[in-house]
């Protein structure tokens, strides 16, 4: 047992993924001390990918009483006491309620590409770009398809702020979660109140009784006080009851804002790669952009800096399907490995290939990919007739189909001369050491770090925000307390570009790019 003591000084960060609900729980210097999670997937029910609402709070009772297993496994109690709290999810979406709190809507997810004629419009309107994911995409395209529901409207969240509001009786986003729903000031940390009030002046949307202002959460920075864990909202984490009310909750953030604190990412010219069911970079402007791009998000920090997002909606599922497929081949030969073993025979196997996958490309669109171009995906692997296809090749190109999307928007931040000075790299794809890194270092032409806190991932990030919330001293910025409290402990190892890597990925696009015809061809006929 570990001579750490359970004190009720505790902070818990619990993340919603796309594939899974991680807790994790840290002292009072952000180390993690135990974990727990629940697996969970989402569905495509009725058009749109959703979650089931009462998925979201069996699986966060399910990932809290793993923690509290993990806990008393370790130091021999359970958890009844916490110094603070944080909360975060899969970004954007659509969660609508009425002035009864009942949900008028299926939760629509990131991951739905339904809204591009309300993207389209607004981003017109806005002079500014809406992605089809962003909250109000959701609800303009609700409005233009005329839906019922809109008219009871009362609230409007996400699926981080629902957790929070339901457990804290507070209707607050953090400002990064926040500028996922709806275009923020940096210079005030509000909403944009010249694209509200062009927002509400729309002829479709005067007719409402509702006011776009009244409906969307609070904003709050990172450090602000959300509210407190409330005895209902006690009993819905710990339906055992042992947890007690009163704990600290920091504003609820989405995975790109945790993904940024977990990485350190939030100080200027630094930036973030989260690759996991999704991939996005996030890099922390110095200036802001010449112009609009339907390819990049323009979001925020936890504490509102200006932030340049490219979000690509697939990165890893299909390289898992893959790697499930030498897993049954390698159970089918009575082979004595592991899937953690395979992935890392599979990966290493990747840095034999020729730089260029030797003619081999893949593509690993289970959704659309607005980046692309594309409304709609389909799995493909494609090989030229003289291609050297061997499983080193096929390998590399499953990892550079996770890399090419986010190759398509990184390169308009060249364009724009956006410095950075090094990408931090966490989440599924870099799990097998260096392989992830270098591909990535390679294709973006930039240094890759990955920290020794990686395999945490948001779930410690919202932690050590929740952390924030209590430890840091008067005025201390985020920026200061997460480089003198927290990652002075952590080590980092860089990978520089290898050259041969940069020019292999510069051929490897130029044939991803001509075959996104058939791409788009295989999404309308298949």
């Amino acid at each position: 047992m570990s001579g750490y003591k359970i004190s009720g000084n505790e902070s818990l960060g619990i993340e919603f993924g796309s594939t899974r609900i991680k807790a994790v729980l840290i002292d009072e210097y952000c180390n993690p001390i135990a974990s727990g999670s629940h697996d969970w997937e989402n569905r495509l029910e009725n058009g749109y990918w959703t979650y089931h609402t009462e998925d979201v709070w069996a699986g966060l009772q399910d990932a809290y009483n793993n923690l509290n297993n993990d806990v008393e496994s370790k130091y021999g109690v359970k958890i009844t006491n916490l110094a603070s709290i944080g909360f975060s999810a899969m970004m954007h979406g659509y969660l609508p309620f009425d002035k009864d709190g009942n949900q008028l809507a299926a939760f629509r997810t990131w991951r739905n590409t339904t809204t591009a004629n309300a993207a389209a419009e607004l981003t017109e309107l806005f002079g500014f770009n809406i992605p089809q994911r962003w909250s109000i995409a959701h609800l303009y395209q609700a409005i233009l398809n005329e839906e019922e529901h809109v008219k009871n409207i009362a609230f409007l969240t996400t699926l981080a702020g629902y957790v929070h509001w339901k457990l804290s009786g507070k209707k607050v986003l953090g400002i990064g979660e926040a500028s996922g729903m709806f275009p923020i000031d940096s210079s005030t940390n509000t909403y944009n109140k010249e694209m509200l009030d062009k927002f509400s002046a729309l002829e479709k949307v005067k007719k409402y009784d509702w006011d776009i202002r009244n409906i969307l959460p609070s904003i709050l920075v990172a450090g602000e006080n959300a509210g407190v864990l409330t005895e209902e909202g006690a009993l819905l984490l710990d339906p055992t009851g042992n947890l007690c009310s009163g704990a600290i909750m920091c504003p609820p953030e989405g995975d790109a804002g945790t993904g940024m604190t977990a990485t350190n990412s939030v100080s200027v010219k630094t930036g973030n790669v989260s690759a996991g069911t999704s991939i996005f970079s996030m890099i922390v402007l110095e200036n802001q952009l010449s112009k609009v791009y339907e390819e990049i998000d323009m979001v925020t920090t936890p504490a509102g800096k200006p932030v340049a997002m490219v979000h690509c909606n697939n990165c890893c599922t299909d390289l898992d399907y893959w790697v499930g497929i030498f897993s049954e081949f390698a159970n089918a030969s009575n082979a004595s490995l592991t899937k953690p073993q395979i992935y890392d025979l599979l990966y290493n196997k990747a840095l034999e290939a020729d730089a260029d996958c030797g003619g081999v490309v893949n593509y690993n669109y289970f959704s659309g990919e607005p980046v692309a171009g594309l409304q709609d995906g389909r799995p493909l692997f494609v090989r030229a007739q003289n291609c050297k296809f061997n499983l080193a090749n096929f390998m590399r190109a499953q990892i550079y189909a996770t890399i090419a999307s986010l190759k398509i928007g990184m390169e308009i931040l060249d364009r724009e001369n956006v410095k950075i000075d090094c990408l931090t790299g966490h989440g599924g794809l870099f799990k097998t050491p260096i392989v992830g890194q270098r591909l990535l270092a390679g294709a973006l032409n930039t240094p890759v770090a990955v920290m020794e806190t990686a395999g945490e991932g948001g779930a410690w990030g919202i932690a050590v925000l929740a952390r924030y919330c209590i430890g840091r001293e008067s005025g201390e910025t985020l920026e200061s307390y997460l480089n003198n409290k927290v990652f002075n402990r952590y080590k980092s190892s860089i990978i520089y570009p290898v050259q041969q890597d940069v020019e292999g990925f510069k051929a490897y696009m130029k044939s991803y790019k001509s075959g996104l015809a058939v791409e788009k061809a295989a999404a309308e006929n298949i």
